[in-house]
This record gives structure tokens, C-alpha cells and sequence, in this order.
């Protein structure tokens, strides 16, 4: 959700702490097994792979590469490209002045929470999803088995989403993965459901970050075990 809008109903001091991790673009370099061909991985998105309200290295993309090291498998950059609050087109506007290369080995695409909490025109995010959809198949080499998506949470049962109306959240965010999922399938690309885990905050405040609104690294790791069937297959083949 834009940083400057989706915060509205948080203090000033809650806004300062979120803008400290809005950062655009996040490389990391990990080393691990030798002989094991390197692994370059690339994330895009916005507030829930940059991994608001944790640290960094919690995030879920650190912690899926984190995992796949502990499966002997070699990840040598981890790199993330997403800011807080981002909609589809801060993404594409973000990806042109990042400018990433067209040599990774995994590509994944979370985003559309933001187009849903500002009430943009759904077939924006139609046309839009597509086109980043196209952008990671080429970042992937050009090769779509390269390329996951990953759903959209349901914050409808934060805190936060509970002061709006999680009955409407929860059937846009589904209208959204819907179009998501249908688009990724027609490219036969992985669509990587992980929504009725965000379902769970609701009962769990360990799953939520301190801001009650993103989730914590406990939930982020749920995540990544729900991606991780899905990301070996296409880092093995």
C-alpha cells in the first residue's frame, strides 16, 4: 500500500519507522557449497517481499534463499527490487530505473496489494500484472519455468484491515489473485498460493510485524515452506 496513503490511520512516528525500510533495490551476496552450480535470484514487489516491520534478512526472498542453501543448493545474490506501498506501475517504473540484467537463474513477482488498497481500475492491474509478468520472463533469461508468482496476502484480518471492512478486503484481494493466477497460468508459470497462510494472523499475533499489518518472520517462513516444493523443482530442472 502507497507508503503516504496506506498509513493514514498510523501516527507520524509509525510513518518515520516505515520509511527508514523503504528501499528500493537490496543485493545480497551469499556463499555456500562449491562445485554446486550458483544460483542468482531476483524478487519483485513491494512492502511484503521488501519485509516491512523486520529486518531485512527476514524477509521471505532472504529466507527462501537461506532455505534453498540448507537443501546444498548455491544462491549467490539474492536481489530485490520492490519499496513499500508500490502498485503495479511504481514496479515497472521501479524495474526501468533499476534496470536489473537478463541473467537470472529464479525470478518471482508479488504485487497488486496496493493497486486493491488505493481502489485503482481492476483492468489497470489486468494489463499491467501481464506486462510485469513479460518483464520477469526476460530477467529470467527469457525462460518462463524460471518465473514464480506468489499471491496476494489478505490483510483484511490484520488489525489494520479490521478498522476498514475485511469482508470487502477479502473478496478484492481474491478478485486479484484470481487475475493473477489466470494470467501466470497462461504463461504456465507457478502461481504460489500462500494467502490462507496470511489468513492464519488472525487468530496469531506471531505472524504479524511489530505494526500489526505485515507479517512477522515466523509467518514469512511459513511462506517460504509453501514456496520451497515449487522453487526446487524449477532450480533443478
Amino acid at each position: 500500500m502507497h507508503l503516504l496513503h496506506h498509513f493514514r490511520l498510523f501516527s507520524p512516528t509509525l510513518i518515520l519507522v516505515f520509511l527508514f525500510l523503504s528501499n528500493c533495490t537490496n543485493e545480497i551476496k551469499q556463499t555456500n557449497s562449491p562445485g554446486i552450480e550458483p544460483v542468482s535470484y531476483l524478487a519483485l514487489g513491494d512492502s511484503y517481499t521488501i519485509g516491512t516491520g523486520i529486518d531485512e534478512k527476514n524477509n521471505w526472498p532472504n529466507q527462501l534463499s537461506e532455505a534453498l542453501i540448507s537443501k546444498n543448493l548455491t544462491v549467490d545474490t539474492t536481489q530485490v527490487i520492490a519499496v513499500n506501498g508500490w502498485t503495479t506501475t511504481d514496479l515497472k517504473n521501479g524495474i526501468t530505473e533499476t534496470s536489473p540484467d537478463s541473467s537470472f537463474d529464479l525470478v518471482s513477482l508479488l504485487i497488486g496489494v496496493n493497486n486493491q488498497y488505493q481502489g485503482l481500475d481492476i483492468e489497470l492491474y489486468r494489463t499491467e500484472f501481464r506486462e510485469l509478468i513479460e518483464q520477469s520472463i526476460v530477467f529470467a533469461k527469457g525462460d518462463t519455468s524460471r518465473v514464480f508468482v506468489v499471491s496476494i496476502p489478505n490483510y483484511g484480518v490484520t488489525p489494520f484491515g479490521k478498522y476498514r471492512d475485511p469482508e470487502v478486503i477479502s473478496k478484492e484481494i481474491a478478485l486479484y489473485n484470481d487475475i493473477a493466477e489466470n494470467i501466470s497460468g497462461e504463461f504456465g508459470i507457478p502461481f504460489v498460493n500462500i494467502t490462507p497462510i496470511s489468513e492464519e494472523a488472525e487468530d496469531d499475533d506471531s505472524l504479524l510485524a511489530s505494526d500489526q499489518l505485515h507479517p512477522s518472520a515466523k509467518m514469512y517462513a511459513m511462506w517460504v515452506e509453501k514456496m520451497m516444493p515449487t522453487v526446487t523443482q524449477i532450480i533443478q530442472e
